[in-house]
C-alpha cells in the first residue's frame, strides 16, 4: 500500500513539473524549470532561541534546487554564530518534507552542456550536508509527507530526526545510510 501511495504522489509530481515547466534563470543560464527567488524558498520563522527553516517550493515537493542550497548555507552559518539560537529545525511546506533534489532543472543543465553550474549546485548541496553534519547547535528534521533523496540528505547527518504517521520513504535513501 505504502509502495503504491508514493508511486502515485511522485508520478503526480512529475506530471505537474511538465506542465509548468518555464524558462528562467539558473545560476545565470537558461532552462525549463521553475526557479523560485533565494528569499521566498526558504522561510524562516523565529521563536525564543529556536529557527526553523521551512522548504517553499511545495508545487515541486519542496525539491531542492541551488536557491534552497544555497539559502540553507548562509541561514545556518548566520545561526550558528548567533549566541541567542539553541537549536534549529528544518520541514518542508505542505505535504512533503522534500523529494530530493531538483533532477529536472540538473538534467537541462546537462543537455545544454552546462557542466559548471551543475558542479556549482552539486558541491553547493554536499557543502550543506556537511555543515549540517558537523553543526553545534542541535537540528531537528521534521520529516512529514514525501521524503527520498537530497531530501534524506539534509536531514539525516542532523542532530534528530522527527517522522510523522504521514512519512513516505523510498528506497533511494538506502544510497545515504550504507
Amino acid at each position: 500500500m505504502q509502495s503504491f501511495k508514493s508511486t502515485s504522489i511522485l508520478r503526480r509530481f512529475l506530471q505537474k513539473s511538465r506542465l509548468v515547466s518555464q524558462s528562467r534563470s539558473f545560476c545565470g543560464v537558461s532552462s525549463h524549470v521553475i526557479i523560485d527567488e533565494p528569499e521566498s524558498t526558504v522561510l524562516v520563522e523565529g521563536k525564543a532561541s529556536s529557527r526553523t527553516g521551512i522548504l517553499n517550493r511545495p508545487h515541486v515537493l519542496n525539491a531542492i534546487n541551488y536557491s534552497i542550497g544555497s539559502r540553507l548555507m548562509k541561514l545556518y552559518k548566520s545561526w550558528e554564530d548567533d549566541p541567542d539560537i539553541g537549536f534549529v529545525v528544518l520541514k518542508g511546506n505542505d505535504r512533503a518534507f522534500s523529494a530530493g533534489g531538483d533532477i529536472v532543472s540538473l538534467y537541462n543543465l546537462l543537455k545544454q552542456g552546462n557542466f559548471q553550474d551543475c558542479k556549482e549546485f552539486c558541491w553547493t548541496m554536499y557543502s550543506l550536508v556537511y555543515v549540517i553534519g558537523s553543526y553545534l547547535k542541535p537540528h531537528v528534521a521534521l520529516l512529514n509527507g514525501v521524503t527520498m533523496g537530497g531530501g534524506a540528505g539534509i536531514s539525516i547527518p542532523g542532530t534528530f530526526r522527527v517522522a510523522t504517521e504521514k512519512t513516505v520513504w523510498k528506497r533511494l535513501v538506502k544510497f545515504y545510510l550504507f
